[in-house]
């Protein structure tokens, strides 16, 4: 195994998806993962979804499992697609085990693999900094499983993030898409909603507009390992 980080983001290139079929595997999992959740009752889905960044972590690191059919009974969707895998490796078998995201900053040393630089939870703010990459501040360049950010201040910086889903894998049409859970409020466990994306520019609320002009709108990111050069 080549000890090496390509694109100097912290990420090594041993999970980096470097082939085009590998890339278009992870896309369509990751948003169809994030999707079903939306058509699936709260009481169904996987108790670790509360906020936005769990339905990140949740639908990434699916995605990257091998979805044979021991994973399709334990799996416990609506329906189960017939999509092809990643092929390059399958989670939790890395290098890095199932420790999947960067959580601290830095260049990518020998010393990380082992040393708490990378774990199985993190936050929204972790994720867009140091699992992602920007793209564009442009929505309309953004490409299905790409991630659009945002920051609120408050008394302190509150991250939010939404999955950018593009045309629906369930429902089919032309129609484009973003999914995000709302996370928390009060005594309220918050919700999964899908948007068009249309809805989303003319959102009553202008701070959760994917428009270049809000300041909250951090823009379009994409995940590291698909950073690959290529």
């Amino acid at each position: 195994m080549e000890f090496t980080d390509s694109r100097s983001d912290g990420t090594p290139d041993f999970l980096r998806l470097e082939d085009g079929t590998d890339q278009e595997a992870f896309r369509r999992w990751f948003t169809f993962l994030a999707e079903i959740q939306y058509f699936t009752p709260q009481p169904q889905r996987p108790a670790e979804i509360t906020d936005c960044a769990a339905l990140l972590r949740y639908a990434y690191r699916e995605a990257l499992r091998r979805h044979d059919g021991n994973w399709s009974a334990g799996s416990h969707l609506l329906l189960i697609p017939a999509l092809e895998s990643v092929r390059k490796y399958d989670y939790p078998h890395t290098p890095l085990g199932p420790a999947l995201y960067r959580v601290r900053p830095g260049p990518l040393l020998p010393a990380d693999l082992h040393g708490g630089a990378f774990g199985q939870f993190a936050n929204a703010e972790t994720l867009q900094r140091w699992n992602t990459f920007f793209v564009t501040r442009d929505i309309e360049h953004a490409q299905p499983g790409d991630l659009l950010f945002y920051r609120r201040t408050a008394d302190r910086f509150i991250f939010h993030s939404m999955i950018y889903l593009g045309k629906s894998q369930i429902t089919g049409g032309e129609t484009r898409y973003v999914i995000y859970h709302t996370g928390p409020e009060g005594v309220e466990r918050g919700e999964i909603r899908r948007l068009s994306l249309d809805q989303l520019l003319r959102f009553p609320d202008p701070q959760w507009r994917p428009a270049p002009a809000n300041p909250v709108f951090l823009g379009v990111f994409r995940w590291n390992i698909l950073n690959s050069g290529s």
